[in-house]
C-alpha cells in the first residue's frame, strides 16, 4: 500500500482505539515521523492531506523542511543537542524529548538571545533504562520547579519511549504510568499539561487507549526506514 493508504489505516486505528477508550479521534494528533524518508514520501502524506511531522535530526530537517510547503507543522521528537539549539528552535513548533534541566535551560537563553518561545513536552524514563534518555518518574517532582521557572518555554506536557517488546501490551503499563504522572503533577503544581506524547508504529493503539494526545508514527506511514549508506 502507498503511504496515503497507510495513513488512512493508522487514522482509523486512531478512531477506533479512542472509541474504546471513550474518546473522539480529534483528541489525538498524529505525527507522522519523517526521519531518513526522502521529501518525496512527505509530499505523498502531505497531498493526502496531512500536515503534521515529525524528524529527530537537526541537520536532516534544515535540508528537508524548505523543500516543503510552508504550512506543514513540525516536531522534533528525538534527543536534542546543546549545539543545536539555536538551529532547531525556529523550525519546530513543540520539542517532544526535553530530557534534563540543564538542556532547558540552555532552550531558554538561546530563546532568549533570539527573541523567542519554545513549547515543550518533558522525556520520562519510565522504566528506568539507563541506556534511555529522560527525567527519572521519582525526580521530576523534586527538578519540576527550576523547569517551571523559565521564562521562554512553555511545558505542556510528558512524553515517554517505553522498552522495546514484541507485544505491544507489554507497554501499556508505562503509557499508564506516564498518565498517572502527569494527573498527580498537575494536581500537587496546580499547572495544566494537556499533552502526553506516547505510542509509537508497533503500539499506539495502546498509547490512545491510554490517554495519549500525540502519537508518533513512521514505519506504519512510510514503511521501513532506509538504511543509511556506510562510508
Amino acid at each position: 500500500m502507498g503511504v496515503a493508504e497507510n495513513l488512512e489505516r493508522v487514522r482509523e486505528q486512531i478512531v477506533a482505539a479512542g472509541a474504546k477508550a471513550g474518546r473522539t479521534g480529534n483528541e489525538i494528533e498524529l505525527v507522522a515521523i519523517t526521519k531518513t524518508h526522502p521529501v518525496e514520501k512527505v509530499r505523498e502524506a502531505v497531498e493526502a492531506g496531512h500536515t503534521v511531522f515529525g524528524e529527530s535530526r537537526v541537520q536532516e530537517a534544515r535540508a528537508k523542511i524548505p523543500e516543503l510547503p510552508s504550512n506543514l507543522r513540525w516536531h522534533f521528537v528525538g534527543h536534542l543537542q546543546k549545539n543545536k539549539i539555536r538551529h532547531a528552535l525556529p523550525l519546530f513548533e513543540l520539542f517532544h524529548g526535553v530530557d534534563s534541566l540543564a538542556l532547558a535551560q540552555e532552550m531558554n537563553r538561546i530563546a532568549a538571545e533570539d527573541g523567542g518561545h519554545s513549547r515543550v513536552l518533558l522525556e520520562v524514563n519510565v522504566a528506568g533504562e539507563g541506556t534511555k534518555f529522560g527525567f527519572k518518574a521519582e525526580t521530576l517532582r523534586t527538578g519540576l520547579e527550576p523547569l517551571l521557572e523559565l521564562p521562554r518555554l512553555s511545558i505542556e506536557g510528558l512524553m515517554c519511549i517505553p522498552p522495546l517488546a514484541d507485544e505491544a501490551e507489554s507497554s501499556r503499563n508505562y503509557f499508564a504510568q506516564l498518565r498517572e504522572l502527569r494527573d498527580s503533577i498537575e494536581k500537587e503544581f496546580d499547572v495544566k499539561l494537556p499533552h502526553l506524547s506516547m505510542g509509537m508504529t508497533h503500539d499506539f493503539w495502546i498509547a490512545v487507549e491510554e490517554g495519549a494526545t500525540l502519537v508518533r508514527v513512521g514505519t506504519a506511514i512510510f514503511g521501513e526506514r532506509p538504511k543509511r549508506a556506510k562510508n
